[in-house]
Order: structure tokens, then sequence, then C-alpha cells
């Protein structure tokens, strides 16, 4: 009897590599944002780029190599969600899903651990709604559908609390 036949704590014991990468990838990204020269570098970025460029960071090389990480890392969202959860491909299968991650940052106020909370509160969200469906009660499915969005656009209106951005997000240099 291996771990994974636990009651409660065998889920956490039946999952793939992707799964136990990004439990690693939480403390390893909060510990590089918050406690090492590179973190420092890129929050200064987002922040003041001006600032960062006067001490002689190179701010575009900075945002594409950001962009570029943070690329790889949605590719692998999508590598996960065809190959693992769904084990098929097709078109517009995320179905809105990167507009719940965007909506988690915020509402997680731009940090890692805050940010893993809110997407376990809507993949709760989501859990949810199909538990729902499955008691085959008297709720039209589109409604029980729109829950993870519902519960997102309440936390993006400020019931949460206010969220401040990084100064410079969507500004040229």
């Amino acid at each position: 009897m291996g771990l994974k036949h636990l009651q409660i704590l065998g889920i956490l014991f039946n999952q793939d590599l992707l799964f136990y990468l990004l439990l690693l990838l939480i403390p390893v990204s909060t510990y590089i944002i918050f406690h090492t020269s590179w973190g420092l570098t890129l929050r200064a970025v987002g922040e003041y780029p001006q600032a960062a460029a006067t001490a002689g960071i190179s701010v575009s090389l900075v945002r594409y190599l950001s962009v570029g990480f943070s690329g790889c890392l949605a590719s692998l969202g999508g590598v996960y969600l065809a190959l693992v959860h769904v084990k098929f491909f097709t078109e517009g299968m995320s179905s809105g899903k990167g507009f719940i991650a965007l909506a988690a940052i915020i509402f997680g106020r731009w940090h890692p651990v805050n940010s893993v909370l809110a997407c376990l509160l809507f993949g709760a969200t989501e859990a949810l709604q199909l538990r729902v469906q499955a008691f085959n009660l008297n709720i039209p499915y589109q409604f029980l559908e729109m829950l993870p969005y519902v519960i997102a656009l309440l936390a993006l209106i400020g019931l949460a609390g206010k969220s401040t951005p990084p100064a410079a997000l969507g500004k040229r240099q």
C-alpha cells in the first residue's frame, strides 16, 4: 500500500511531474523575486524603469527576458492542460483560463504565494461547479459554468481589497 492510497493526503502522491515542479516553483520564485539581485532588478524595472536605467540596467533586456520566461511558463500550463489534464487538444480548450490567471495575479496582489492561493480558490470554484452539475439540480448549467468567472470578477472589482500593480506595467520606457 503506497502513499497515494491514503484518504486525504493521497492526492498529493498521485500527481505527475509537472505538478511537483509547480510546487517547487512557488518557493523558488518567491525567493528569487524578493531575495536576489535579479529579483531586485526585476522589481525595479517594473516599478521605475528610469531609475533602473540610470543604475545601468538594460530595461529592455530585463523586460524581454521576463516576458520570454513567463511565456515558457504559460506554455507549460497549456501543455499540462492538453497532455495531462484533458489528454487531447482542441481549439479554444482553455476557454478563458488566461483571464482567470490574470485575475489570480491581481487578486493575489502581485505576490507569488498569494497568487497561488487565489488560483486554489478559483480552481475550487471550478471544481464546485462541476460537482453541482453532477448532482443534477434544477439549475441551468450555463449559470454553473459562469461561477468561476463571477468569482474572478468579484475579486477584481475589489471585494478582497486594493491591489496595486507595478507602476510601469504596460508603459514604454
